[in-house]
């Protein structure tokens, strides 16, 4: 179901508001991307922490929505290793890691432009018995 992708990338009015999009999904996997800028900075004038996660949570969502069931985020834990800067582009992959019927886990990985890793989000989700529909 790809067309998850362009589901959320319209639906997900917070995420897009904020500068961030899907740019691939596919079963057990999804990818999203953003550039950092002035409203995303921090007091410190570094990225703010939330923009980590939600962009983390995005390709989440899109991961573990992807077979077209309704699947909702029930936990999620985030490690900051290093701080992200103005004009930087932050990919967040998330992947599958044990894909249970009701309580699938994931990882996120955020990184930068350079491949450096900012930070880890792990995550359990529970999928539903409803249809997403588009």
């Amino acid at each position: 179901m790809n067309e998850i992708k362009d589901f959320l990338n319209e639906g997900d009015r917070f995420a897009a508001t904020n500068g961030m999009q899907l740019t691939e999904v596919r079963e057990g996997y999804a990818r999203a991307e953003m550039t950092v800028e002035a409203r995303h900075l921090n007091a410190a004038g570094v990225c703010q922490g939330g923009a980590y996660f939600t962009l983390a949570d995005l390709a989440f969502a899109a991961v573990t929505n992807y077979q077209g069931i309704i699947t909702l985020g029930i936990q999620n834990s985030i490690t900051f290793l290093q701080s992200a800067h103005e004009g930087d582009t932050l990919i967040a992959e998330a992947e599958v890691t044990f894909n249970h019927h009701r309580l699938p886990f994931c990882e996120m990985r955020v990184t930068n432009q350079q491949g450096e890793l900012i930070c880890i989000v792990t995550g359990s989700a529970y999928r539903t018995k409803k249809e997403l529909k588009n």
